[in-house]
């Protein structure tokens, strides 16, 4: 949603009062408000199909006192991650799309999977094995992450919850939450206050803590690990295929060093997947 102070609503609060020619402007721009970032005042006038002296009346109109601020602004807000702000992919051709975001899926795994250190791989493995109890948290499109995560490793590990979950706050988990526990957080950008809340929680206990995030996000300096993916995207929207890749080898690693005990919890739920039928 826009801020108070916010490009988009300051436009959407002066609409009634603009002239003509400035609410062709304002309407042109609200369709992808990020592309004023990208052009000159007389180029978004020409786009638009007004005059450059159109463009300057409106911006003062909405607040700012020049062309300059208000691209400053846009600037500032394209880096929250709202896809309002983002550039849309340009298609070239039947497979140009396709391709765009094959090769930015690729670039994104390889650029992160450098940064990657296999000691500390192993490290977060054993402790996810040996905690108590292990919370993963995503808000918005990273609870898919998390719950995705704790599927994968709910095979060979038994206690291991998704956050947040259905009708729960977080405080029903907080207040079990000890030193050996490990809280695994999503922090790809534009998280709600809850994973704060959890953060702050984890640390005040001593938990260990694995934050996983992208480098457009703040990372977590108190974190016992933290893995920063790249998740640039080609259009309106992040690319989120190094998160997953990151999913995978983490719920790889665990399963293959949860070892006898893994194994044996593996093999009763399959027979009972036989057994029932689920399957």
């Amino acid at each position: 949603m826009p801020t108070p102070d916010s490009f988009v609503r300051r436009i959407r609060a002066h609409l009634e009062s603009l002239s003509a020619a400035e609410r062709t402007l304002a309407n042109f721009v609200l369709e992808f408000p990020g592309e004023l970032a990208s052009y000159a005042g007389n180029e978004l006038a020409g786009l638009a199909g007004v005059s450059p002296a159109t463009v300057s009346r409106f911006v003062r109109r909405i607040g700012y006192k020049n062309y300059e601020e208000a691209r400053r602004r846009v600037r500032q807000e394209k880096q929250t991650g709202s896809p309002l702000f983002q550039t849309p992919t340009a298609v070239r051709g039947k497979t140009g799309r396709v391709l765009t975001h094959f090769e930015q899926s690729q670039a994104n795994i390889a650029a992160t999977f450098q940064r990657l250190d296999e000691s500390a791989i192993a490290a977060i493995a054993k402790a996810l094995i040996a905690a108590p109890q292990v919370l993963v948290f995503g808000s918005r499109s990273s609870q898919g992450f998390a719950v995705y995560l704790r599927w994968q490793i709910m095979q060979v590990l038994p206690r291991v919850v998704a956050l947040p979950g259905a009708g729960e706050t977080l405080a029903e988990h907080l207040v079990n939450l000890a030193q050996r526990d490990v809280v695994v957080v999503f922090g790809t950008r534009r998280q709600t206050r809850q994973m704060d809340t959890l953060l702050q929680g984890a640390q005040r206990t001593g938990s260990r803590i694995l934050f996983i995030g992208d480098l457009a996000s703040p990372d977590c300096s108190f974190a016992t690990w933290s893995i920063r993916c790249d998740c640039a995207g080609p259009g309106l929207l992040d690319n989120h295929a190094a998160v997953m890749a990151v999913c995978d080898l983490l719920a790889t690693t665990v399963v293959e060093a949860s070892g006898a005990a893994g194994r044996k919890r593996l093999a009763a739920i399959e027979t009972i997947h036989e057994d029932s039928g689920d399957l």
